[in-house]
């Protein structure tokens, strides 16, 4: 039996998803909550596989995760069990059986991200690890505007080497992104991209070179240069993982995969609006 779960996790803790020697990866966790829940001896592993393999620092609303298991037992008995096994930054919020046809990886089809920018003179230590952070003197802000004209350019198919970490491991740097849009909210900013698919640390290069364009050092037109030059030398530095979000993944209809609970977490309710279907 097939069954695909539904995960929220702050990534603050941990080492990435993907597993490692070090055993503090949230498939890690998980796998070995999914093993203690089952509780057989004879079952040593249970092997996970995921829609996005989330980097160090970076959180997940809307994780999507499928394992397969001959344990039948009712889907409230899943979240209430394996969530007992799990660290507090890590919860299971549905679990579904689906078909043996279901893959969480290859099946999806859209994956969206966003990215969140605390910005003022002082950092905010409430929400460390929860969000971006850019230094900007009293009075300062991002020239929001710009940065929306400058984003335009990304929609639709292109080839994202600029953006692309040098350990992708993609076979292709083409990607499409469907939507790209930039809110703010006071201090805050927020980055909305929605893709097919995204590079290894391709959101957060945008996001370094938007912001190079909302601080007035480079021109809106400077990203398109970017794009077309697919050089990763000439982009902006990676921007840190802390405020990066993967808060959906889409799939065909009909496998009925759950909406994530978007209102749990710190995002505002203007922008869970945006980022519903």
């Amino acid at each position: 039996m097939r069954l695909a779960l539904g995960l929220q996790y702050d990534g603050a803790a941990f080492s990435g998803w993907q597993t490692q020697s070090n055993g503090n990866t949230v498939q890690d966790h998980l796998e070995e909550a999914l093993r203690q829940f089952i509780g057989d001896p004879q079952v040593q592993e249970v092997k996970t596989i995921t829609a996005g393999r989330t980097d160090t620092g970076v959180h997940a609303l809307g994780q999507v995760v499928h394992f397969d298991t001959e344990v039948v037992r009712p889907e409230n008995s899943w979240i209430k069990g394996v969530n007992s096994f799990l660290p507090k930054s890590v919860v299971v919020q549905w679990v579904k059986a689906v078909p043996e046809t279901f893959d969480a990886r290859y099946l999806a089809f859209e994956r969206t991200y966003c990215y969140a920018l605390y910005t003022g003179a002082h950092s905010a230590p409430l929400v460390q690890g929860k969000a971006g952070y850019l230094m900007l003197p009293n009075g300062k802000s991002l020239d929001i505007p710009a940065m929306q004209m400058a984003s335009q350019c990304l929609i639709g198919e292109h080839d994202f080497s600029s953006f692309r970490s040098s350990e992708c491991q993609s076979k292709t740097p083409v990607k499409t992104l469907y939507q790209v849009e930039i809110h703010s909210e006071g201090p805050w900013v927020y980055f909305v991209l929605k893709g097919n698919a995204f590079l290894h640390h391709m959101v957060r290069n945008l996001v370094g070179s938007l912001v190079l364009i909302g601080q007035g050092k480079e021109s809106p037109e400077w990203l398109k240069t970017l794009l077309e030059a697919k050089n990763r030398q000439l982009a902006a530095p990676t921007f840190m993982a802390d405020g990066l979000y993967l808060v959906r993944v889409g799939y065909p209809e009909h496998f009925e995969i759950p909406e994530p609970n978007l209102t749990a977490s710190l995002l505002p309710s203007g922008l869970l609006k945006s980022l519903s279907r």
